[in-house]
């Protein structure tokens, strides 16, 4: 077909001309499931839309051609078809239909895909589980150790195992015939997919145990000693390889813990800082003084200098969250919050009242520039 004849690869494809990658992917997936020549066997429109769509998705899931295309047309991508010649070229290591054509077998052929060569199934994988843990915010900075309880499923000590009730032994699946996979021939391609009567385990249970009723295995719960790093958060999640549920043939699933940080009554956290808000009164603002400032480490003594402003903010080198990389270590920002006092008695009014005839405004400079502020904006 010539360029000028050609299709724009968008319009084959259905997709606007700023499309992600996704729905890129996504449309040429839909169009090829519905126009795979397998699927329409002698239907010569079929197998042209086919290659024409893989053709699209060729040039549009490439950014490089992609932007030549973008730029040039058919012209700049003359020659990138995955479908030159007689046969379904295109499909061999490295092209960007290895990613999706396993999705689309599975489509096709009704069950989950499977590309062919795979060889003998290895059963089926463990569930994966979830604990969810809540620790202190002192544990979640330096880290801490565990014992937590878990459901496990372990092997059925009745059947040992095999499903079968004690006695008898587990037949060859018919289907199969104890591959644990069936295989396809499809035109051009091969496909193998687990077994459905065996679920790839090669063999069927026809008189199942009375204690595991054929799982081979019963549940049951275990202890495991958990390792929390220093500097995790929460939403933080652990992956303990191997300890989920019990693979039948295959390999077990993993546990996965999830961290939540409880709420600490004087510190918050921000990425590897400590803030800690520290409440002092106006005397100790105006006049200095000296504090006992709580840290993750034990108290720090830390100098306030005369005239601090509320909200005035001091830091605190290395007194923070451990990075979860494990070097270096946030730093403590201590927040000053003046406290205007309450509840005063008749003399204490009146030594305040007589300490603000003599001050005078000088001693508020805050106050004063705002003042100016204000009397620069009405003027």
């Amino acid at each position: 077909m010539a360029n000028g004849d050609k299709r724009d690869y968008y319009e084959v494809l259905e997709v606007n001309r700023n499309a992600s990658e996704t729905e890129i992917k996504k449309a040429f997936r839909k169009v090829a499931v519905q126009h795979h020549p397998d699927k329409n066997p002698g239907d010569k429109a079929a197998e042209e839309k086919f290659k024409e769509a893989s053709e699209a998705y060729e040039v549009l899931s490439d950014p490089q051609k992609r932007a030549q295309y973008d730029q040039y047309g058919h012209a700049g991508v003359s020659g990138a078809g995955g479908f030159q010649g007689g046969g379904f070229g295109g499909f061999g290591a490295g092209t960007p239909f290895g990613d999706i054509f396993g999705d689309i077998f599975g489509d096709i052929f009704g069950g989950a895909g499977g590309g062919g060569g795979r060889g003998r199934a290895q059963g089926r994988r463990g569930d994966d589980l979830l604990y969810n843990m809540e620790i202190s915010f002192e544990e979640a900075a330096f880290g801490v150790e565990k014992k937590i309880e878990v459901p496990f499923a372990k092997r059925c000590v009745t059947c040992n195992g095999s499903g079968s009730k004690p006695g008898t032994d587990p037949k060859v699946c018919p289907t199969c015939r104890g591959a644990g996979q069936v295989r396809y021939q499809q035109g051009f391609f091969c496909v193998s997919k687990t077994c459905g009567q065996c679920n790839g385990e090669g063999k069927v249970v026809d008189n199942p145990c009375p204690d595991c009723r054929g799982k081979g295995s019963t549940k049951d719960t275990k202890t495991l000693s958990v390792k929390i790093p220093g500097g995790v958060e929460t939403g933080s999640r652990l992956k303990v390889t191997g300890e989920g549920g019990h693979g039948k043939g295959g390999p077990n699933g993993d546990l996965y813990v999830a961290i939540n940080v409880k709420d600490h009554a004087i510190f918050q956290r921000e990425e590897n800082n400590v803030i800690c808000e520290i409440p002092i009164s106006f005397i100790q603002a105006s006049l200095g003084c000296e504090l006992e400032v709580p840290t993750l480490d034990g108290k720090v003594a830390m100098k306030i200098p005369d005239g601090t402003q509320s909200g005035k903010i001091y830091r605190l080198k290395g007194k923070g969250i451990p990075s979860l990389q494990g070097y270096g270590r946030g730093d403590q920002l201590v927040v000053i919050r003046i406290e205007t006092p309450t509840n005063l008695n008749k003399k204490q009014k009146e030594l305040l009242e007589e300490f603000a005839k003599i001050s005078g405004e000088d001693v508020y400079p805050m106050k004063k520039g705002f003042l100016d502020k204000v009397m620069d904006f009405i003027s």
